[in-house]
């Protein structure tokens, strides 16, 4: 019989290891999920692990898919690591896009002439603006009313999700587009310009690099990112140390939106290149899985990126090319998740074998 025995304090080892035996645990049940469809499981998990890492524009595509990603959990890492439960970004991230995509289309209409260079700070703001005032809301509820801070991001995301629908169904709806729902096309001096020619990658992928280098300096060397991560788990100290909790609820969650912001903003500008009902598939929701993965660690927000983006475009080449189901993506991140979270419970306990019950 094995049983729990409670570590003295928690395993540095454990906490590195789990997310390997998690991800180990995910392959193992994608493989026994491939042979239950009747599929050949070597090849399924070749095709949706290997299949991403295959050549330079394979590459270039897990950058890209990782970018939104990575900007998106560093902001929820901080949030987490202060004990702000931030589970909205999918709302922060279309609202970035919105706003971002607004500005694209109205240089685009009014025919603005700017370049590709000059453009591109300007769509950062404009996406950091629109994510940081939804993220506002969630912090002003919380603050002024102790709001459920959980509650209301969540909720806040179906609202961002209708308001764009609205746009482009209505205002922004393109006249000349057969009646699809989307906006026209945006000019090209207002797309994000593109790290390798030839390449969908865009230079938001070096900017959510940068972001994640200048996070950890934030987190880990500033007295500011000190006191944020002592009153998330500690908050009688930071109280004593005379700490601000609604100083920290508002850093957190406007630093987090305008990431989030920033990531909605550079995914209409850039592989998109319009808005339409579908700018996000999701994005907000597995960035979450990613801060977990990372460890809620900037440095660990990467990696945790580049995993989930394996998965998302495994499975969109395991649809193609095997004829597997397009949730097969979900299902994997959900084995993920809860595999990881099984497995943290050996950062804190420790398996003892007992002969007796």
């Amino acid at each position: 019989m094995i049983r729990l025995e409670p570590r003295t304090s928690p395993s540095p080892l454990m906490s590195v290891l789990s997310p390997v035996i998690a991800f180990g645990i995910t392959l193992a049940v994608g493989g026994l999920i491939f042979w239950a469809m009747g599929k050949d499981p070597a090849q399924g998990l070749s095709t949706f692990v290997l299949e991403p890492f295959n050549g330079t524009r394979a590459l270039t595509e897990l950058a890209l898919k990782s970018t939104p990603l990575i900007l998106i959990s560093l902001g929820l890492a901080l949030c987490y690591r202060s004990n702000v439960w931030n589970i909205g970004a999918e709302g922060q991230f279309l609202m970035g896009g919105i706003t971002g995509g607004g500005l694209a289309l109205w240089f685009t209409t009014a025919g603005v002439g700017v370049g590709q260079v000059a453009f591109f700070p300007l769509l950062l703001v404009a996406g950091a603006l629109g994510g940081a005032a939804w993220a506002a809301v969630v912090a002003l509820l919380r603050d002024r009313f102790n709001a459920n801070e959980i509650l209301v991001s969540l909720m806040l995301v179906y609202v961002a999700n209708l308001f764009l629908s609205w746009l482009v169904f209505g205002p922004w709806k393109d006249p000349d587009g057969f009646n699809f729902p989307q906006t026209v096309s945006f000019a090209a001096a207002t797309e994000v310009p593109r790290l390798i020619k030839g390449m969908r990658v865009g230079w938001g992928f070096p900017v959510a690099l940068l972001t994640a280098l200048a996070m950890w300096l934030f987190m880990f060397h500033t007295y500011r990112g000190l006191q944020l991560q002592v009153g998330g788990p500690a908050p009688a100290a930071a109280r004593y140390a005379g700490f601000s909790s609604r100083s920290a609820i508002w850093t957190t969650l406007l630093a987090s939106g305008g990431l989030a912001g920033v990531a909605g903003a550079l995914e209409v500008a850039g592989p998109m290149g319009q808005l339409t009902p579908s700018v996000s598939t999701g994005y907000g929701f597995t960035a979450i899985i990613v801060a977990f993965v990372g460890r809620l660690h900037p440095l660990g927000c990467i990696l945790g990126s580049v995993v989930l983006s394996t998965f998302l475009i495994g499975g969109e080449l395991a649809q193609s090319r095997v004829g597997l189901p397009s949730a097969l993506t979900g299902i994997f991140q959900g084995v993920l998740l809860l595999a990881l979270l099984a497995c943290d419970t050996l950062v804190q306990y420790r398996p003892r074998w007992s002969a007796t019950r």
